[in-house]
């Protein structure tokens, strides 16, 4: 009996992960040719534009686009693997060599556990990166126009302070998480507070001890602007602040993710917005196995006994209510009024809860 328990376990988990990749893929290429069909038209109007930049410039981003819907992939997944179980019959011949429910979800737990761990510590870094790159393919592609290229997440501000006085640096986008800016405004006021000059910029680059403004108009009081093609900007602000002012918290890899925490702190900046990454990612093995919860709940029941639909719909449902939680909690979050921990663990456990006490109901009564 263990031995045919064993073999059953095995292929309910390998059916559930065969599902998983599988609309995983489908929402991946789904997303891939959209994003590519959008981007084909904002280029339409660039002089010899590079289709294989284009294609570049597309299909990095979607990593970061399909790792956000991961959690929704796993629980359509979880959905149809065990509604194909049910109308095969094969969750009736699993009951009849002694296996509970409990015993054949196991297996897509543990799988579901797994991918999570994957998605983190392996698929997390590499869309980050990839998403960096995007970005500098979209320079490339557009000239650097602050119009035209995506920064995720822009307007960006940063103020810096030095002993002829204070700086505040506005940036519509940002690539390398700071480190050049596009569509740069820059206030500078002297050490009163008085107002000194306005600075336009098509973009900045920061270099050690100051920002290179290019093609830079600077506007001063009762005196006429001023073009130059480059104006440095004296700043004690390193690489590392600047990330933490300008980088998302999407783009930061997970192995990362600690240090801008520890940046952040020993600037006195808030650091909520990071540590709520680093949460979120640290709960995603456990929000995907209650995703399986969840699918389950609502996937079991035998097509004979009708009502499928509506379970199917409640399970849909339960994912979107879920995900506006998760909305909620993050805003919250990043306004301070909920601690970050909380904020990440929270849909999780209620999530999972929702799930487990819907098939304890339904399994034992």
């Amino acid at each position: 009996m263990t031995l045919i328990g064993g073999k059953i376990s095995r292929y309910f988990g390998l059916q559930f992960l065969n599902t998983v990749l599988l609309v995983f893929v489908g929402i991946f290429a789904l997303v891939a040719l959209l994003d590519y069909i959008e981007m084909m038209r904002r280029a339409s109007d660039v002089p010899n534009m590079s289709a294989v930049l284009v294609a570049k410039a597309s299909l990095y981003r979607v990593p970061q686009v399909t790792e956000r819907i991961l959690p929704f992939c796993v629980l359509i997944g979880a959905m149809s693997c065990y509604l194909n179980f049910s109308r095969r019959l094969e969750l009736i011949v699993a009951r009849a060599a002694g296996m509970s429910a409990w015993q054949f979800i196991s297996p897509a737990l543990m799988v579901a556990f797994l991918l999570g761990v994957f998605a983190t510590t392996v698929y997390n870094p590499i869309s980050a990166v990839l998403q960096e790159r995007s970005k500098q393919f979209e320079a490339e592609l557009f000239g650097r126009d602050s119009s035209a290229v995506r920064g995720g997440g822009g307007p960006f501000w940063v103020s810096q302070r030095r002993d002829d006085g204070q700086a505040i640096i506005n940036a519509k986008s940002s690539q390398d998480q700071g480190v050049s800016l596009t569509g740069v405004t820059v206030f500078t006021f002297d050490t009163a507070g008085q107002f000194k000059q306005r600075i336009e910029s098509r973009a900045a680059v920061l270099e050690p001890g100051v920002w290179k403004l290019l093609d830079a108009r600077v506007y001063e009081l009762r005196t006429l602007p001023v073009d130059l093609p480059e104006f440095s900007l004296k700043t004690s602000l390193t690489p590392e602040q600047v990330r933490e002012s300008f980088a998302t918290p999407e783009t930061v890899p997970f192995w990362e993710l600690p240090l801008y925490i520890k940046i952040a702190e020993n600037a006195g900046l808030v650091a909520a917005g990071y540590r709520l990454q680093f949460q979120k990612l640290l709960a995603r093995p456990f929000f995907l196995a209650a995703m399986v919860l969840l699918a389950a709940s609502v996937s079991l029941r035998f097509f004979r006994f009708g009502g499928v639909q509506k379970m199917v719909l409640s399970g849909v449902a339960a994912g979107f209510l879920l995900y506006i939680l998760q909305k909620v909690t993050e805003d919250l979050s990043k306004a301070e009024l909920m601690h970050p921990v909380a904020a990440a663990w929270l849909p999780v456990l209620a999530g999972g809860l929702t799930g487990f006490i819907a098939l304890l109901y339904q399994e034992d009564g």
